[in-house]
């Protein structure tokens, strides 16, 4: 991958990053308030996918929210999407060159050394670690990471972005800041809720009274 723009200002993630699975669902929190999102589409067709990120492009620009796409990185470039979520295989599979000269920002999944130093080498926009805590969203072949390793990435990435992801909550959200985290990955905690957008609103109670 080329050099990054120099020129280009670090990115600033909101501390509340939802995840979720479609429009819909992306339609609904946006309206909240919600400042940052990421849209992870899957078992859809290309079309699908390209105008559930059209129609998630115009509602996130409305709300003054930043999207984040996730693994679709020819749908990035071909929507104007200016920032991608790439797990390790896809990071692997996608056009590196193509997406730094279109101006899009990365941000890169990490669960061991390997994979950190894998992630820095394409200069991320951001790096993930997960999961923080056992997650049930799906089986993961990693055991959960906790704070200490939060911490040790902080160490290692300097004042780079770190995301944290898997099993948070708001009961957990100011250990992971203040274990390093600028921004906390949520997608369980809220859409299996019983009353997901007062969740949503808890969730972003807590990003307000972090920020002050």
């Amino acid at each position: 991958m080329s050099e990054p723009d120099l020129n280009r200002m670090p990115v600033k993630l909101a501390p509340f990053y939802p995840i979720v699975p479609d429009i819909g669902w992306l339609e609904r929190i946006v309206q909240l308030g919600v400042k940052l999102v990421q849209l992870r589409i899957k078992d859809a067709t290309r079309g699908a996918i390209v105008d559930q990120t059209r129609r998630a492009l115009d509602v996130t620009k409305a709300h003054g929210c930043q999207l984040v796409l996730n693994d679709y990185w020819d749908v990035a470039i071909e929507t104007g999407a200016d920032f991608i979520h790439l797990g390790q295989e896809d990071l692997q599979a996608a056009d590196l060159v193509a997406l730094r000269k279109a101006g899009i920002r990365v941000g890169v999944s990490t669960h061991d050394e390997t994979e950190l130093e894998t992630a820095l080498l394409v200069y991320p926009d951001y790096v993930a670690l997960g999961p923080i805590y056992r997650t049930k969203l799906k089986i993961m072949p990693w055991a959960p990471q906790g704070l200490e390793r939060l911490k040790l990435w902080r160490s290692k990435i300097g004042a780079l972005p770190l995301v944290a992801i898997g099993g948070l909550t708001p009961d957990r959200a100011t250990g992971a800041a203040d274990a390093g985290a600028d921004s906390l990955a949520v997608i369980t905690d809220f859409v299996t809720a019983s009353d997901p957008d007062a969740r949503i609103r808890e969730w972003l109670k807590w990003a307000a009274d972090r920020r002050s």
